[in-house]
């Protein structure tokens, strides 16, 4: 029988629709596939092999530098901090995501700010008067290596046009060289990629503290790369490449709670409690950071720990994002030597938003690390038009705090105020210094501060917040820069709503003695958090040896709404494992892909993903498929 007109132009358009849909994703992968080629080509430029790791922050700089970045020191210590040890080539791919390359125009605004009259120079006096003054300071001499090249040197006056020209010059001739040298060796270009995995020796050593990778409060204008997308997994592979693989299916309805329910201790009214608040923060380029916990017992007692989501001022019927943030909790014992940590348990039990972990502890001193998925806390396109204003000028011609920017500062202070007693001490205040500038207040400041500012017992009162926010206000003469610098690092966007943060409250419940928590370092998660994690999915979840190579284990666990799967990797060769969720509905993956792939080293594991469901209010279907990359 023929088809009919309007059947056949059917087909055509969806013929036409799939051709552009291929084409798509083609041109996807053939970009993905430029990224990592020029990836490995840097990094076996400066190493023999993708699995030598990266042992010094000059190694960094170098390896950077191979890939056309120029790292300046504090972006080095971002990533390289003083609890690294070593970096792969995993985690190299992941900091060029980020850390993108300048590009000429970005280069000519940065030069064009200082350089008001627009005449094209800037004299050698006014570069080594900003270089050397703000921002990350140069040494005279760095700065006397610039100015003496001749190149872009006349008169005492650097031509910033031709020095841009030159550093992009360098910049692609170092990738250029780099690839170049990839495509004349054989055995190079035969290398493998790199992994990210958990080691599987059972200490952790102790978390050092490092402050947190910050914006600075500033606003002198420098140059500063552009931020990437949120951390993403190693190169995706062909399916068809695969020679074994694991699926696995989960069904889940509505708001389904799998997990067992949290039970609070009948007699919990009568035990001893600590509390502590803090707060997940979303870094610009994806990354989390959390306040990290250390918990006194000091006798053996029966103890309940709970995190949630802290509830901070709400307006009836308004929708709050962090409050649909997963958050968990990992208990790390310390031992005798106070140099490992040993994973106790985790906040698996739930009860509406809470997650709690009941047990019996010993005496000693435990680690409390927090933890979100980064499914829901994940960096959005703002579809703010506007800027709420912050301040205004009253009829007396005062500078005064709109209510919004004070209802926002209440909300801080809430969040800040870790003990909850009202009042800002110095540690506490430290923690909202380090976060917002990248610097501490010292004694003798904070004496200065209760010289001027409301005070109660040498804590901070909220008035005296208030007022110390209006005097910043005042010092730039009602300019808001400083101000939303401020905002922004706490979570806050434009419309003043908290949408780049997850403040949260921790909960012990001591049966036979009083707990004692307290806040030690505003930082990433560390390397002994993925390892925590790591172990309590194996510990818990349903394990999947892989058809064809019985080295290789998936692990998947579900508590609540979230799915996790870990990749053990038993060999003694590196695996790369292709990951697939195309037939998933209703899934919201933390890569922030359909399909990635991801490498396990010899004798390790790591995280494959986490999942939670895009809308809670409808039913979810989880399927993966992991397959061994030939």
């Amino acid at each position: 029988m023929a088809s009919s007109p309007e059947k056949n132009a059917s087909l055509s358009v969806e013929k036409v629709t799939h051709s552009e849909s291929s084409q798509a994703k083609k041109s996807q992968h053939a970009e993905e596939a430029i990224f990592y080629m020029n990836c490995r080509a840097a990094y076996l430029t400066v190493f023999k092999s993708s699995l030598e790791n990266i042992k010094s922050k000059e190694q960094l700089s170098l390896v950077l530098q191979q890939a056309g970045r120029n790292p300046s020191q504090k972006t080095v210590n971002k990533y390289w901090t003083s609890q690294t040890t070593t970096l792969n080539f995993d985690d190299f791919c992941t900091i060029l995501k980020k850390e993108k390359p300048a590009t000429k125009t970005e280069l000519l605004e940065a030069f064009g700010k200082i350089d008001t009259d627009h005449t094209g120079y800037i004299s050698h006096d006014e570069l080594y008067r900003i270089l050397t003054t703000r921002g990350e300071k140069m040494t005279w001499d760095e700065v006397s290596t610039i100015t003496k090249q001749a190149d872009f040197n006349c008169s005492g006056k650097l031509n910033y046009n031709k020095f841009c020209d030159l550093y992009m010059t360098t910049s692609e001739q170092c990738c250029k060289t780099a690839r170049e040298k990839l495509e004349v060796d054989s055995r190079l270009r035969q290398q493998q990629f790199g992994s990210q995995a958990e080691t599987s020796t059972e200490g952790m050593t102790l978390p050092v503290s490092k402050p947190s990778p910050r914006i600075s409060r500033k606003t002198d204008h420098k140059l500063a790369p552009t931020k990437g997308d949120s951390r993403t997994p190693s190169r995706p592979s062909s399916a068809q490449s695969c020679k074994a693989s694991i699926s696995t299916t989960i069904g889940m309805g509505a708001s389904s709670h799998r997990n067992p329910k949290l039970i609070e201790p009948d007699a919990k009214k009568e035990w001893q409690c600590a509390q502590s608040k803090g707060c997940f923060y979303l870094e610009d380029d994806g990354e989390i950071v959390s306040h990290k916990y250390k918990l006194h017992i000091p006798q053996r007692s029966a103890v309940c720990i709970t995190i949630k989501p802290l509830n901070v001022r709400q307006v009836e019927g308004k929708f709050y994002h962090w409050l649909s943030v997963d958050t968990s909790l990992y208990i790390l014992k310390e031992n005798e030597t106070q140099e490992n940590l040993q994973l106790v348990g985790f906040t698996e039990q739930q009860n509406k938003e809470m997650f709690g972990w009941k047990g019996e502890l010993g005496s000693g001193v435990y680690w409390l690390l927090p933890f979100t998925t980064g499914c829901r806390l994940k960096k959005v396109k703002p579809q703010i038009t506007g800027e709420a204003k912050l301040v205004y000028r009253g009829e007396d011609g005062e500078l005064a705090l709109t209510k919004e920017f004070r209802d926002a500062l209440l909300d801080i202070f809430e969040t800040i105020d870790l003990d909850g007693n009202g009042l800002l001490s110095l540690e506490e205040y430290n923690f909202f210094e380090l976060r917002t500038s990248g610097e501490k207040c010292d004694e003798e400041a904070w004496a200065v501060c209760k010289e001027n500012f409301d005070m109660k017992k040498n804590e901070l009162t909220r008035q005296g917040f208030m007022d110390l926010n209006l005097m910043e206000a005042n010092d730039r003469e009602g300019d808001p820069s400083d101000l939303w610098v401020t905002l922004l690092s706490l979570g806050y966007n434009k419309a003043l709503e908290m949408t780049e943060a997850c403040p949260f409250v921790i909960d012990i419940y001591a049966e036979k003695c009083k707990p004692r928590i307290k806040a030690i370092y505003l930082e990433a998660g560390s390397w002994q958090l993925n390892r925590a994690v790591c172990k309590s999915v194996v510990s818990k979840g349903e394990a999947k040896v892989m058809d064809g190579c019985e080295n290789i284990i998936v692990y998947t666990y579900r508590a609540g709404r979230r799915i996790t799967s870990v990749i053990e990797n038993n060999s003694e060769n590196k695996a790369i494992v292709h990951v697939n969720n195309e037939q998933s509905k209703n899934c919201l993956s933390n890569r922030g892909l359909t399909v990635f792939a991801v490498e396990v080293a010899p004798k390790s594991m790591m995280v494959s993903q986490h999942v939670m469901p895009l809308n809670e209010q409808e039913e979810w279907l989880y399927n993966c498929v992991h397959s061994l990359v030939r």
